[in-house]
């Protein structure tokens, strides 16, 4: 069997609302369906192929990844989200004010990765591969 790609990320936010509007700001993502089920918002937003499912559950509260593996609990370390032009992305950093993760970006062997947090706090990886193309040397 060939995968072609991840079809969804499936996430629980805080805030449907301010959820929506930070991805549509940060990373251009649109709302493409919303529903009620159960009692609880979702919907899916989307950038191209990149979809992310988001329900909103106000009464959960958000541990990072340290946060959990202390409890020795399995979770998302964070999930990986690949762009083409760092002026841009750079420039989105400025006006959004964003705050970089351990201390700024970090060179990889064959891209640059800046680490950033949604305002859920779930860590988001933004790539940077060398002349656009996944290689590993």
């Amino acid at each position: 069997m060939h995968l072609k790609n991840i079809d969804h990320i499936n996430l629980t936010v805080a805030d449907f609302d301010k959820t929506v509007a930070w991805y549509a700001r940060v990373f251009g993502f649109e709302l493409v369906e919303e529903a009620m089920q159960d009692d609880i918002r979702w919907g899916v937003i989307r950038n191209g192929d990149v979809m992310l499912c988001i329900y909103e559950h106000t009464e959960c509260r958000h541990e990072d990844r340290f946060a959990m593996r202390k409890k020795h609990l399995h979770g998302i370390n964070h999930f990986g989200l690949r762009i083409t032009d760092q002026e841009d992305w750079e420039a989105t950093i400025e006006r959004e004010n964003l705050t970089i993760l351990y201390n700024g970006p970090i060179s990889w062997p064959n891209n640059t990765s800046w680490y950033v947090a949604d305002p859920t706090g779930w860590e988001i990886e933004v790539a940077l591969w060398k002349d656009d193309t996944i290689r590993f040397d």
